[in-house]
C-alpha cells in the first residue's frame, strides 16, 4: 500500500496511533492539552514584515495564544525568523507564506482568506475603528499587521470589513508591531474563550494538527517511518494477517528506545 494522499478517517487514527508510539507520553499529554485551546477564528496575517526580532516575537505572541494559522504575505521583505526569539514556537502554528516574485501577493492572501470566510481586519493608527474589547466576534476574523515603518499597504487597508485601533495617550504615533499584535490578540482571545461563539477545533481537525506535530516532534524520520507504516498494511492485507498496529521492524525504533522524541 502506498502513502495515500488524502487520509480517511480511520487510516488517520491508525497513522496517529502508529506515530504516538515514537512520541513520549508527557509530550503527547501536552499536545492533547494544547489542542484544545487551538483555534482557527481568529488568524493573524503580517504584511511585509522586515525585521527578525519582530517577526519572531509576533509568532511566539500569536502560539502562546492559541493561534494556529498564520499569514505571512511577502511583497518587498522576506519574512526571517530569529530562533532565540521564538523559542521553537514555529514548530506548533502554521505558517501560510503569499511570497511568488513577480505577483501581487497582498491580492491573493486576501482572495485566500475571503474564500474562508474571514473578516478582513485591518489595524491602522490612523483609522477610526473598534478598540479590541469591542469588536465584534461571530464571524471568523483575520487581523492585518503591516511593516514596522509605513504599516499596512493601501490596498490592504482598502480591502478591510473592519479596522481596530488600539487607544493611545502620549505623543508617540503608533505601538511597535509586536506590542500591538500582543495587545490585540490578547485582548480578543480572552473575549473569545468567555464566548459563546464556536471557536475551539472539530474532532477532525485536532486530529489533523495532532498528526503534524507528531511529523514534527519526529522530524525528517517521519516519512521513513510512515512508509515503512504502509508497506506493512500493505503485506499484511496481503496475506490476511491483522493490520500492524506497533513497531517493531528490523532496525527500526521502539517506543522505549532513545528515540521516542
Amino acid at each position: 500500500m502506498t502513502h495515500p494522499e488524502v487520509l480517511t478517517r480511520e487510516q488517520r487514527r491508525l497513522l496517529l496511533d502508529y506515530l504516538g508510539q515514537f512520541v513520549t507520553e508527557h509530550k503527547k499529554r501536552r499536545m492533547r492539552e494544547v489542542l484544545a485551546w487551538r483555534t482557527r477564528h481568529v488568524v493573524l496575517v503580517l504584511e511585509d514584515i522586515y525585521q527578525p526580532q519582530n517577526a519572531s516575537a509576533t509568532l511566539r505572541t500569536a502560539e502562546i495564544l492559541g493561534l494556529l494559522d498564520i499569514f505571512i504575505v511577502e511583497n518587498r521583505n522576506a519574512y526571517r525568523l530569529n530562533p532565540d526569539v521564538t523559542l521553537g514556537a514555529n514548530k506548533w502554528v502554521n505558517l501560510h507564506r503569499f511570497r511568488q516574485p513577480q505577483t501581487d501577493n497582498t491580492a491573493a492572501a486576501i482572495a485566500h482568506l475571503r474564500q474562508r470566510g474571514y473578516l478582513l481586519v485591518a489595524t491602522s493608527p490612523h483609522k477610526a475603528g473598534y478598540p479590541p474589547e469591542a469588536i465584534p466576534l461571530e464571524r471568523p476574523l483575520a487581523f492585518w499587521f503591516g511593516n514596522e515603518l509605513e504599516g499596512l499597504s493601501a490596498q490592504a487597508l482598502d480591502a478591510a470589513d473592519m479596522y481596530v485601533r488600539l487607544p493611545m495617550f502620549g505623543f508617540t504615533e503608533s505601538y511597535n508591531i509586536s506590542v500591538s499584535v500582543a495587545i490585540t490578540l490578547y485582548t480578543v482571545v480572552r473575549r473569545l474563550h468567555a464566548s459563546q461563539v464556536p471557536w475551539r477545533l472539530t474532532p477532525d481537525e485536532q486530529e489533523e494538527v495532532l498528526l503534524t506535530w507528531y511529523r514534527r516532534v519526529i522530524g525528517s524520520k517521519w516519512r521513513h517511518i510512515e512508509a515503512d507504516f504502509w508497506r506493512r498494511r500493505q503485506a499484511m492485507a496481503d496475506d490476511g494477517s491483522p493490520n500492524p498496529t506497533g513497531p517493531g521492524t528490523q532496525g527500526e525504533p521502539t517506543p522505549d528506545q532513545p528515540e521516542s522524541f
